[in-house]
């Protein structure tokens, strides 16, 4: 049995409410621990204070977008290496490119299917939990 401790944590970030609330009932269902925050500055603040195994990042922020976000989280030592994933309804082929360029590592769809975002924490999160 796995203490919560080392179940995984994820990082959400997105200004939208039923966004956040959708996403914490996904990622509390899925098992992994959960830190949600509602702009791009205090994901950052927050992710300053913990070690997040993912991020999902919304792209449309106020303020800092989910771009420059991310591109100031690929600058912190703890966050090069973390996969970082866009929430976003713009995921077309030509934004696909601009999202791989500015440091994310993959996308979840806008409108968020929970099946989708299951499959997408267990694709990156479970395969670190078989080792």
């Amino acid at each position: 049995m796995t203490s919560d401790s080392h179940k995984p944590l994820v990082l959400v970030i997105d200004d939208n409410e039923m966004n956040l609330k959708l996403m914490e009932g996904v990622i509390t269902y899925a098992g992994y621990r959960l830190v949600k925050a509602q702009s791009a500055e205090e994901g950052l603040a927050k992710a300053d204070e913990i070690q997040a195994d993912i991020v999902l990042m919304d792209i449309q922020l106020p303020g800092m977008d989910g771009y420059q976000a991310t591109q100031a989280l690929r600058k912190n030592d703890d966050y090069k290496d973390i996969p970082i994933l866009a929430i976003s309804g713009y995921a077309m082929d030509q934004n696909k490119e601009k999202l791989f360029s500015a440091g994310f590592s993959g996308y979840v769809q806008k409108p968020i299917e929970v099946q989708n975002v299951l499959k997408t924490l267990k694709k990156y999160l479970d395969k670190d939990r078989d080792e």
